[in-house]
């Protein structure tokens, strides 16, 4: 059951995701990646009033935590989850493992974007 929650929230947050790049492209241009600034500080932002809600008021149940945060928020952003692990760490006082891990997962996920890139410019 949590697959197919989390599959319909995904969709869903596809789907926003789709229709901010599009309103952002009509009303901004391409010229600035606005949509993608724009969906990963509101995904990050609604992950903290999640994350907050499910941890003070804590009766939500596991299947809505899905829809929600893995779901949803996973469909229209990544980035929410990155800022939520950034944030567990950072309050637990971990400061070298929070550097290490925005260091690590930002750099090599630019690095594994220009491999990618890489490998198919040389085999075409």
């Amino acid at each position: 059951m949590g697959f197919l929650i989390v599959f319909l929230g995904g969709g869903l947050g596809a789907a926003l995701r789709h229709g901010v790049n599009l309103t952002s492209a009509r009303l901004l241009g391409t010229a600035f990646p606005f949509a993608t600034l724009f969906e990963n500080v509101t995904g990050s932002f609604v992950m903290g009033l999640l994350a907050a809600y499910f941890a003070f008021k804590g009766d939500a149940s596991q299947h809505w935590r899905l829809l929600f945060t893995t779901g949803i928020l996973g469909g229209y952003t990544t980035f929410s989850a990155f800022s939520l692990d950034v944030a567990l760490h950072y309050e637990r006082g971990e400061l070298a493992l929070t550097a290490l891990y925005i260091l690590l997962s930002v750099g090599l996920a630019i690095a594994g974007l220009f491999a990618g890139l890489g490998l198919v410019r040389h085999f075409s």
